[in-house]
């Protein structure tokens, strides 16, 4: 996953390479990484996104595309609901801040800016909606 994050991967096809059963496999992964096999794609489709974002000039679409959406729309909506910005207001942040400090590692930062996913987008949507 990590590897082909831009790839479909339904838990049927990571049991499947994995050799055991659906059932078997998202539960192992979950007690492993703490978050679903699906939050868990998420979190590395939002954060290359945010990479790319901030490191090429490529149109929002193609990063769309390139991080694993079929749909700009719901790329757009999903990555708000992750970040609490869009991804054009994501980059003309970025763009402002201006180059990262070189004395911190790269992974320091990058964990720094990892979206919190260990409720599923839509939870997060209904709580914004009921004011909760």
């Amino acid at each position: 996953m990590d590897a082909a994050s831009h790839e479909d991967w339904p838990v049927a096809r990571l049991a499947r390479v994995s050799g055991i059963s659906a059932a078997h496999f998202a539960r192992c992964f979950k007690a492993a990484f703490g978050v679903p096999p699906h939050r868990y794609l998420l979190t590395l489709r939002i954060e290359r996104a945010a990479a790319l974002l901030r490191d090429t000039e490529l149109s929002t679409t193609e990063i769309a595309f390139r991080t694993g959406w079929r749909s700009l729309g719901t790329f757009g909506r999903t990555f708000r609901d992750v970040t609490g910005e869009s991804p054009g207001e994501r980059r003309a942040k970025e763009r402002a801040a201006g180059p990262p400090p070189e004395e911190v590692p790269g992974c320091f930062l990058h964990a720094a800016a990892r979206p919190d996913l260990r409720i599923a987008v839509s939870e997060k949507r209904r709580a914004e909606t009921d004011g909760t």
